[in-house]
């Protein structure tokens, strides 16, 4: 049971990740591999408009060889920037620790995604939660290493 407003704990969440995503890039993958116990990435797209790299850190689950990640924004009606700038270019870079490498963004479609939904909510069960409190279909992106 939360206290806290909808909007506030999405605002507190994000600024968590914000450090978390810090310590990450700084440490050069030493540290930010896990977050509570779950495994973490950093995604790097380039801005739509700026064309700049934009970095985020992300939970993730493996598929096989691919990576899978979900554009949940923690439940906000408005989806992450970084998921814009993918659907505008496909190709990103992945970093896993300190292994960096190029990767093919896709989001999952049809039974795939409500097969991979299925996992990235046993390593998360709030996206469930997250999915309860938008009216957007939470999109769930494969990461396919090039």
């Amino acid at each position: 049971m939360t206290f806290l407003p909808k909007d506030l704990e999405i605002w507190l969440g994000l600024r968590l990740l914000g450090v978390h995503q810090a310590v990450y890039e700084r440490s050069g993958g030493l540290l930010g591999a896990r977050l509570g116990g779950r495994k973490m990435l950093l995604l790097t797209t380039r801005g739509r408009r700026s064309g700049r790299p934009r970095t985020v850190a992300l939970l993730y689950v493996e598929d096989g060889d691919d990576l899978v990640v979900v554009g949940s924004k923690g439940g906000s009606d408005q989806p992450p920037a970084w998921l814009l700038n993918l659907e505008s270019e496909a190709q990103v870079s992945v970093q896993v620790g300190r292994r960096r490498f190029p990767a093919r963004a896709r989001i999952a479609r049809g039974d795939n995604h409500d097969r991979l939904w299925r996992e990235v909510t046993r390593a998360w069960p709030a996206y469930d939660s997250y999915q309860a409190h938008t009216r957007r279909r939470i999109p769930v992106v494969v990461l396919e290493p090039a």
